[in-house]
C-alpha cells in the first residue's frame, strides 16, 4: 500500500515538474518599448489590443482575432473600431471582439474577458500596474517605431511572420508596379491637412506618404527639411512651397466627414486657395478617405498603392511637362 502510495506521489510529482517545464518552454522573452522584459505566451489565445487602428487591424490582418479591443464610439453612441470594417470586414457589431473602452479602457470589464496577453501603446491611459495584474502585457510606442516595424513587432509576439511575410510581397509587388508604369522621380507630390487655421504636413504622412516615399517620388524641400516622423504647422503663406504637381488631402469619414470638409478645412486657412496651387487648377489634387491613408493595415496599403498609380498614371501628359 505504502509503495502504491509513493509511486502515485512520485508520478504526481513527475507530471508537475513536466507541466512546469512546458510551461517555462512555451513562454519567450520580449524586450517591449518602455525596456521592460515581458514573458509572452507562445499559445496565447485570449489577446487584448488596446489601440484599434495600430494594433487591433494589424492582428486581424494576421488572421488573428483578439478577444477584446479599444474602440471608439460614434456620435450615437455606438462603439467601432476605427477603419477596420472597411479594411477587414470586422468591427464589434459582427464579431466576437469585446469592447473594452477608450482611454482609460474600463479595466474591470477587459478582466472580465480574461485575456492572456495585453498589448497596448503609451498613448493608453490604463497604467501599466492596472494591466499587469490582469496578464502579460507588452507596450509597442508608435513614435519610436514606424508603422512597418509596428506590424513586425506585432508578428514576432504572436508567431505570425509567415503571414507578415506575404503580405510585405503582396506590397512590394504593388510598388514595383508603381516604378514600372510611372517615372517617379520626375514627379514632386505632397499631402496636405488644414486643421486649426494651420496647414499640418508630415514628413511622410502615415499610408500614403509610406506609399509616395517607398515608390521614389520627389517631395517639395520644406517638406523633406522636416524630421523623419514629424509634422509641422506652417502658415498660409507658405502655401505656394507646399504645392506639387500632386497633391493629396484627406477627410475622416469616421466622423461622417466628406471631400467637402476637407476643402473648407484649406478654404479657411487660405480663401480661394486653389487660385495659389498648380495641382488644384490643373485638377491633378486628389481627395480621399483619412483612414485608408492612415491605418496600420496591408489592406490600406493597397488601396492606396493602387489610387496613387491609377491617379498619376491617368493622366500621362504630365511627363511631356
Amino acid at each position: 500500500m505504502k509503495k502504491t502510495i509513493l509511486r502515485t506521489l512520485l508520478i504526481a510529482s513527475v507530471a508537475a515538474a513536466s507541466a512546469l517545464v512546458t510551461v517555462q518552454v512555451s513562454a519567450k522573452t520580449f524586450i517591449d518599448d518602455a525596456g521592460r522584459s515581458v514573458q509572452i505566451p507562445d499559445s496565447a489565445q485570449r489577446i487584448a489590443t488596446l489601440h484599434d487602428s495600430v494594433l487591433t487591424i494589424p492582428l486581424l490582418e494576421l488572421g488573428i482575432f483578439p478577444v477584446a479591443s479599444h474602440g471608439r464610439v460614434s456620435a450615437s453612441g455606438v462603439p467601432f473600431i476605427r477603419g477596420s470594417k472597411g479594411l477587414t470586414g470586422y468591427d464589434f457589431d459582427n464579431s466576437a471582439i469585446i469592447f473594452v473602452g477608450s482611454s482609460p479602457i474600463d479595466i474591470e470589464k477587459l478582466a472580465s474577458v480574461k485575456p492572456d496577453l495585453i498589448i497596448t501603446t503609451p498613448w493608453q491611459k490604463a497604467t501599466l500596474a492596472q494591466l499587469e495584474t490582469l496578464a502579460p502585457t507588452v507596450v509597442l510606442d508608435y513614435n519610436k517605431r514606424s508603422r512597418s516595424e509596428m506590424f513586425a513587432a506585432i508578428a514576432e509576439i504572436t508567431g505570425s511572420q509567415a503571414k507578415l511575410a506575404i503580405l510585405k510581397g503582396r506590397y512590394q509587388q504593388q510598388i514595383s508596379r508603381i516604378k514600372r508604369i510611372v517615372d517617379t522621380k520626375k514627379i514632386k507630390v505632397n499631402v496636405l491637412q488644414a486643421s486649426k487655421g494651420k496647414l499640418i504636413v508630415w514628413n511622410s504622412y502615415f499610408n500614403l506618404g509610406k506609399v509616395l516615399r517607398d515608390s521614389g517620388f520627389e517631395f517639395p524641400e520644406l517638406v523633406n527639411n522636416i524630421e523623419s516622423g514629424e509634422r509641422v504647422s506652417f502658415s498660409a503663406e507658405n502655401l505656394q512651397e507646399l504645392d506639387a504637381d500632386y497633391l493629396f488631402v484627406t477627410y475622416r469619414t469616421d466622423k461622417k466627414h466628406t471631400p467637402d470638409d476637407a476643402i473648407e478645412a484649406l478654404e479657411a486657412v487660405v480663401p480661394n486657395f486653389c487660385n495659389f496651387l498648380s495641382a488644384c487648377k490643373e485638377g491633378r489634387m486628389m481627395v480621399m478617405p483619412r483612414e485608408e491613408a492612415s491605418s496600420n493595415s496591408f489592406t490600406a496599403l493597397s488601396i492606396i498603392a493602387y489610387n496613387v498609380l491609377t491617379h498619376i498614371s491617368g493622366k500621362p501628359y504630365l511627363k511631356n511637362n
